[in-house]
């Protein structure tokens, strides 16, 4: 058995190579379109076309949709996997050991690139708050050739400077600038939606039409779910000719069809006005109720819905017209005709529904209903409604918003001592987790993380209801700007906001649910270059440029840059356990219960591989890991091959066949 490597242009060493996966897919539909030429396997479009007949179009032709200059490049910078990684930060994270919860810094579109593998399909509602493209947004052009090597330079972490402008109007590409910066953010966070994932997207009205364009072209506009307006604010006097109140909530799913439907709880002014009655006797007694007659006017004709029912005197009633049953007992029907009323139900239904409580009758000298020969009945027959089953149940939510002013979200940040323009309100991504249906243990992920409403809700509902609620937070460091409230702060970029409001957030929360035990820390970590080194040889000094690129590794990383990297790699999650023990005086580290194990020292001898070897297969055994484990090893660490060859056979013997070095 022989080891494979992970350089750093392996597959293994950059994120989900979603070209490929796309290309998996149509073989597994059509086999047939694959084809083997020269540059290996490619597909064949003529066999597509014979396939699909005449649904076919080019980029030549006319077609609906919007499209604009850089829209195909966007689409190839969704497509293009990074060849970066995620570097842990432990001394600014808090409870690292315990937490589900994510912070990660930097750009959206690399970092959800690097999630892929790992959290494609998981997670259950995306909330963003994207820049409305004011012209004084915070932009950047996005590298198709280097994204991370464009990422550290335009943060100021390498040589070129810092590159950063605003999208102004006198650019000529207002609009482009912003397409071009969402299209491929879009594509990605679709991928890593559950199926029965939502994405919740705030915006203005200066890009709402073109956001709709993209996300019906990437979403399916079979699966918009709504737009919500949200009033901002109340008054003002800002505007030529309408004061701007509201912003929008375009709400989409990944796939419509898997969705339940939306509730919200009932509020407490709807419980005091309308549940007023309290049932004095019953298998409910106790209970508070609404009543709703049982007869409405606008009720469709049902043929087997006319017929008299009988009060406690022995009054026979039926709703009102000119068809009446020719038997006078509780229960004879009649088929009604055109302006006969009829009932909610059928007598069945009412005769069930009787006996279990739900059905009142009332005395009353103002009723619609009639007696047998037409006069007017004495009596009405309602049906009741009970407050905990509609507690249970909730309500369908309206799409207009106005609980959720930004003054609420700016009251927040101002108790945790943090200045910051326009966040949102907390309570309204609470709203949005709770209608969308986010249940105990689902993923909630931002990633325009600003100064971390998401992660502050998400922590927040689990106090309340004592669930878990992990989310992922993910921000770029862009400059607060020397001039601003936030740097005379302390705060030199958005991703230390971020940061910070959640740690004061979770000390609130706290102090606010002092029985509360769940999970307030989060994990940090920090979008960097791969710890595998690309080749990248100097002509003019070209041994020493191989001698250094002996080990792959960057000697200036630590051992948990290299793990967490392959995490990524691998697709596990990056909040999943790490366990660490010294087996032949080598430190092994298992991840996920066994999923992967790996060993990082720099000597391995000869005579370390066997006890080495059988060690790793005892304590994988003592796991009872779950499917196959990867193990991984430096590369550089062997002794010779001799070491390497006689550690990798062990381990198959023992049933550990994925051995990888670096």
């Amino acid at each position: 058995m022989t080891f494979k490597k992970i350089e750093a242009n392996s597959p293994k060493a950059q994120s989900e190579d979603l070209i490929a996966d796309n290309i998996a897919k149509l073989k597994a539909l059509f086999p047939e379109l694959l084809t083997e030429i020269g540059k290996g396997v490619t597909l064949n479009f003529d066999i597509l076309k014979e396939l699909v007949g005449d649904a076919t179009t080019t980029d030549s032709e006319e077609k609906y949709g919007l499209n604009w200059h850089g829209k195909r490049r966007a689409r190839q910078i969704a497509l293009t996997p990074s060849t970066g990684t995620l570097r842990p930060s432990l001394e600014e994270s808090v409870g690292w050991d315990t937490t589900q919860n994510l912070m990660i810094e930097g750009d959206n579109l690399e970092v959800l690139k690097l999630l892929q593998k790992s959290y494609a399909g998981k997670v259950k509602l995306i909330y963003i708050d994207p820049p409305y493209n004011t012209g004084k947004d915070f932009v950047y052009p996005d590298n198709f050739q280097d994204g991370i090597r464009n990422y550290l330079e335009l943060t100021g972490q390498t040589e070129g400077g810092i590159k950063i402008t605003t999208n102004t109007d006198a650019s000529g590409r207002f609009h482009t600038e912003w397409l071009n910066m969402i299209y491929p953010r879009l594509k990605l966070a679709r991928t890593l939606l559950a199926s029965e994932g939502v994405i919740a997207i705030s915006i203005g009205e200066g890009e709402i039409s073109n956001l709709l364009h993209v996300c019906h072209e990437i979403f399916g506009e079979e699966n918009q779910i709504t737009i919500c307006s949200r009033v901002m604010k109340t008054g003002g006097q800002k505007g030529a000719h309408f004061s701007p109140c509201i912003d929008y909530i375009v709400l989409l799913a990944k796939d419509k069809i898997e969705l339940s439907p939306f509730r919200e709880q009932i509020s407490q002014n709807l419980i005091d006005t309308v549940y007023t009655k309290i049932a004095s006797t019953g298998p409910r007694k106790g209970e508070r109720y609404r009543s709703m007659g049982l007869y409405q006017a606008m009720l469709d004709r049902r043929a087997n819905q006319r017929f008299f029912i009988e009060c406690p005197d022995g009054e026979l009633v039926i709703p009102p017209g000119d068809s009446f049953p020719e038997i006078r007992n509780d229960g004879s029907q009649v088929t009604p005709n055109d302006g006969d009323g009829v009932w909610r139900w059928t007598y069945p239904r009412f005769a069930e529904e009787k006996t279990a409580g739900n059905v009142e009758f009332i005395k009353s000298e103002r009723t619609s209903l009639v007696k047998h020969d037409g006069t007017p009945a004495t009596w009405n027959v309602y049906y009741r409604i009970w407050l905990n089953d509609r507690l249970e149940d909730g309500q369908l939510p309206g799409n207009i918003l106005e609980k959720f002013e930004s003054r609420h979200g700016s009251a927040e940040l101002k108790q945790l001592g943090i200045p910051f323009d326009f966040p949102k309100p907390s309570a309204l991504i609470k709203f949005l987790m709770s209608v969308c249906g986010v249940r105990t243990g689902d993923i909630t992920m931002d990633f325009f993380a600003g100064s971390g409403s998401t992660a502050h809700a998400a922590m927040e509902l689990a106090a309340e209801t004592n669930e878990k609620y992990p989310s992922i937070s993910i921000q770029l460091p862009e400059p607060t700007g020397t001039d601003s409230e936030e740097y005379k702060a302390g705060f030199t970029s958005i991703s230390e906001i971020t940061k910070e409001r959640i740690r004061r957030a979770a000390k609130a929360i706290k102090n606010n649910h002092p029985n509360w035990t769940g999970d307030a820390g989060f994990r940090v970590f920090k979008l960097d270059s791969s710890n595998i080194r690309p080749w990248r040889p100097n002509a003019g000094d070209l041994d020493n440029t191989l001698i250094a690129h002996l080990d792959h590794i960057d000697g200036t990383r630590s051992t948990e840059d290299i793990l967490y990297e392959l995490l990524l790699k691998l697709g596990l999650e990056l909040c999943v356990p790490v366990e660490i023990r010294k087996l032949s005086g080598k430190y092994v580290y298992s991840i996920g219960g066994g999923t992967l194990i790996v060993c990082l020292d720099e000597k391995i001898k000869i005579v370390d591989s066997e006890p080495l070897a059988l060690e790793i297969s005892a304590w994988r055994e003592e796991q009872n890991t779950a499917g196959e484990t990867t193990v991984v090893f430096r590369d550089s660490a062997f002794e010779n091959d001799v070491a390497k060859s006689n550690l990798a056979a062990i381990l198959e013997q023992n049933g550990l066949k994925q051995v990888r070095s670096l």
